[in-house]
């Protein structure tokens, strides 16, 4: 560490650590032969499953092990065991892989094996029809959406725990509602608006109410665009703004809505001359304007407007000076 004076050690404390560091290796590949010659013998037991914790304890990717140990419950454990015991069972492996996760937030195999313990619930304790038919699997699946955000209070854009949360509200007995699900990612957005995950959600789930495939229903888009509106003034330069935003415009088929978000737009450029990406931005959408409703604008006009923005960014911006002249030189084709 900077400004740590460092300690010089002496042969016997090096050659000590040497052996420990040995040791540990040893333990380590020792019972790595241990399970993996049990998992070749068809080891079914309980003993094998104690070992394959111990060993997912010090190497949590070892994803081999981890599909001995579910084949360990499918073929040894599960079969002799009730549903209330099952579901025990499941339980206590999703809480003892949760300390496995705050120490690997970002490993594949453990959010995996959590998926199968979820997938692996048994219904109950209730037989079919009745209140509490769903109850473990409810309890569960409610439990896991709560660990998950709670990951995500921790690190927000943490994209493992976003697309495994996206997962979970999928899988729900009991779904989320679209409405409590947009309050979610707007909280996190007001939190950190440079939470791409968090955008890109809210944009998942508006597309999920479209009565088309991609297509936000029209109720919503008064307050996304005042969202954007707020976020945008908050962080002009921030990238994640901008990418939803032009999501959200889509294709560019409405001629007013294009000219309206032009002109808003523009009304920030006054008050930020320098922002590159308000100047991308209406170029863009002056782009759209020329090429959806090429009779209905004065194109010799939107020509200009381009060319000067293009040359402003070459300014502001000369390590990208060769895309602006690109985008210039693609104007070519209209006629003035």
């Amino acid at each position: 560490m900077h400004g740590v004076k460092r300690i010089r050690q002496s042969a016997q404390v090096l050659e000590a650590k040497r052996l420990r560091e040995k040791a540990k290796l040893d333990d380590y590949l020792s019972l790595t032969q241990d399970v993996l010659s049990r998992k070749k013998s068809r080891d079914w037991s309980e003993e094998a499953l104690q070992l394959t914790s111990r060993l997912l304890q010090v190497n949590p990717e070892f994803y081999t092990i981890w599909n001995y140990r579910r084949n360990i419950f499918l073929n040894g454990i599960f079969p002799r065991s009730s549903l209330e015991e099952i579901n025990d069972l499941i339980t206590k492996d999703l809480s003892s892989t949760m300390t496995a996760l705050k120490a690997h937030p970002k490993v594949y195999w453990i959010w995996n094996h959590r998926r199968w313990c979820l997938e692996n619930t048994p219904n109950g304790p209730g037989a079919p029809g009745e209140a509490d038919a769903d109850s473990w699997r409810k309890t569960n699946w409610d439990r896991e959406l709560f660990v998950v955000e709670k990951l995500l209070d921790a690190d927000p854009r943490n994209f493992h725990a976003w697309n495994y949360r996206r997962y979970v509200l999928a899988s729900m007995p009991v779904p989320r509602s679209a409405k409590s699900e947009l309050a979610y990612t707007c909280r996190k957005i007001e939190a950190n608006i440079s939470n791409f995950s968090a955008w890109h959600q809210r944009s998942k789930v508006l597309t999920s109410l479209g009565e088309s495939s991609g297509s936000v229903p029209s109720q919503y888009l008064e307050e996304e665009f005042n969202l954007l509106r707020n976020a945008m003034y908050t962080d002009p330069s921030d990238q994640s703004v901008w990418i939803y935003h032009r999501w959200l415009m889509g294709a560019g088929d409405d001629k007013k809505f294009l000219e309206n978000e032009i002109e808003a737009i523009q009304e920030l450029l006054d008050e930020q001359p320098d922002s590159k990406w308000c100047m991308e931005s209406i170029i863009h959408y002056k782009r759209l304007l020329l090429k959806k409703h090429p009779n209905e604008v004065n194109t010799k006009t939107l020509l200009l407007d381009c060319k000067n923005l293009l040359e402003q960014l070459e300014i502001l911006d000369p390590a990208r000076h060769q895309r602006y002249q690109d985008i210039g030189q693609s104007f070519a084709g209209w006629r003035v």
